[in-house]
This record gives C-alpha cells, sequence and structure tokens, in this order.
C-alpha cells in the first residue's frame, strides 16, 4: 500500500468517527444531507461512509423515512466500556442510595474537551426535565459539577474556555473572566460546588469532586433538581450526603486522603 493509499484509508476512517460522533440524544436520527451539511463533507463520501457502517452494524437506515441512526453494534461496545470502567462499577450503587436518601437526581460527570459529559444518571421518582442526560455535553463553568472539576485541574483548562468566551445561559451565569477564577478558588477551598440558576432558570445543583488512588480529579458527582425542592432548608442535608457519596466513591478507586 502506497502513503496516497494509506491517506485516503486514515480520511475514511476519521469521517466515519466523526459522522458517529454527530450522533446524539438530540439528534438521534439524520440524513446524509443533514450530515454532509453539518461535518462539511461531500454527499457521496457520507453516503459511502454510512454504507460501509450500515453493512457493519454501527448505524441503520430506516426505508421510510430514509433517516438513519446509531446501531447494535455500538450498544455492543458502550456495554464493554460501561462494564469495565472502574468508576462506572463503584459508583452506581452509591448513586442509588443517594437518589434514594435526597429524593433528587444524580450525575457522575466528566471533564472531556473542556465540556461537562454525563456519563450517568440516575432518576428520582419525581423528575423534572432538565438539560442531562447520559452522553449529554454542558458547558463546565455555569454547572457544579464542571466547575468543581476546573478548580481540581489544570488551571491551563479554565483560561482556554475563557479564551473561548463565557456565554451567558440565564442572568446567573459568571461571564466575567476574573469572577470565574476567584469563584473556581472558592470552590477548591470548600471541596465542592453550587449552581445557582446559572445554566438554567429554576434549577439546582450541588457538585462534588471524585478522586482516584492517585489523587487526581477524575469525575463529579452532582445532584441536581428544581429550587422549589432544593431550598435554603435543604440545600446542607443534600450537600451533607453528596460529600459522603463521592467521598465513598473515592474511596472504592482507591483514594486515600
Amino acid at each position: 500500500m502506497n502513503t496516497e493509499q494509506q491517506g485516503n484509508q486514515l480520511s475514511s476512517v476519521k469521517n466515519a468517527l466523526r459522522i458517529l460522533q454527530s450522533f446524539s440524544m438530540d439528534e438521534p436520527e439524520k440524513r446524509i444531507s443533514d450530515i454532509a451539511k453539518s461535518l462539511q463533507l461531500n454527499k457521496s463520501t457520507v453516503s459511502r461512509t454510512m454504507s460501509t457502517m450500515a453493512s457493519e452494524g454501527f448505524v441503520i437506515k430506516d426505508p421510510e423515512t430514509q433517516k438513519y441512526r446509531l446501531g447494535l453494534a455500538i450498544l455492543s461496545l458502550s456495554g464493554i466500556i460501561n462494564t469495565n470502567m472502574d468508576i462506572y462499577q463503584e459508583s452506581m450503587p452509591v448513586l442509588n442510595k443517594l437518589v434514594e436518601t435526597c429524593g433528587e437526581t444524580a450525575h457522575i460527570s466528566v471533564l472531556e474537551n473542556h465540556e461537562v459529559i454525563y456519563l450517568q444518571k440516575v432518576e428520582c421518582n419525581h423528575p423534572v426535565r432538565f438539560l442531562t442526560h447520559v452522553g449529554k455535553r454542558n458547558p463546565a463553568y455555569c454547572t457544579s459539577s464542571g466547575k468543581v472539576l476546573l478548580a481540581f485541574s489544570d488551571e491551563g483548562i479554565t483560561e482556554a474556555i475563557i479564551a473561548n468566551g463565557l456565554q451567558p445561559y440565564t442572568e446567573e451565569t459568571i461571564t466575567d473572566p476574573d469572577e470565574l477564577r476567584t469563584h473556581l478558588k472558592q470552590v477548591r477551598e470548600m471541596g465542592h460546588s453550587y449552581s445557582f440558576e446559572e445554566l438554567s432558570e429554576g434549577v439546582i445543583s450541588i457538585g462534588t469532586p471524585i478522586f482516584d488512588y492517585t489523587g487526581k480529579i477524575v469525575a463529579a458527582l452532582s445532584v441536581v433538581g428544581p429550587k422549589q425542592r432544593i431550598h435554603s432548608g435543604k440545600i446542607q442535608s443534600i450537600l451533607h450526603h453528596t460529600l459522603r457519596a463521592s467521598s465513598e466513591v473515592s474511596s472504592r478507586l482507591g483514594y486515600r486522603k
């Protein structure tokens, strides 16, 4: 195989990965033209790539709508990942117990490409529609989980986010760089973070860090609910249980203070 052929193969693999990553909970189905437009690829290129992935079970085409969705091969791979991820295995029983105790929805999330991505979500008995689901990405600087992840991570990540601009999502979103830097310093000192309607109006969340055996932050645990339920008389109790839960997960991952 010559250099040109190798380059073409690598380009095809990259296109396939970009296409797979373009699917989300918000856009679970897409047409060839939609994918081509959003990724700035030729329709013929997308069509060939989708046909190949369909033959391997990575995508499925609906004959009526002509739209593609992710196939069972993806589900199989995700199952392998979830089964082998220590944090998934160790946090699930703790997360279930926390939701039962607090009566609010809880998440495990990590920082990826300057955003928060949710790995796990356990809903409470009276869920309210929030801007979260497994695999969902949210801005780090205005979520409780994101802020605690930033506070305990390299400052360069925060600076990169600031350089990209702090978009206001509500009137409570921190958009001043110096204010955010000061706030994250306070979060690190406190060991937890809050988001009071900073991403979505009427929504409050509490975030706490999860550390691994090296003492490095690897994830965040957060509890989220409507401000009608997470009020001043209840927030300290939820914080107490959330801190205990994240401490237990950290211990399960080998962390020792």
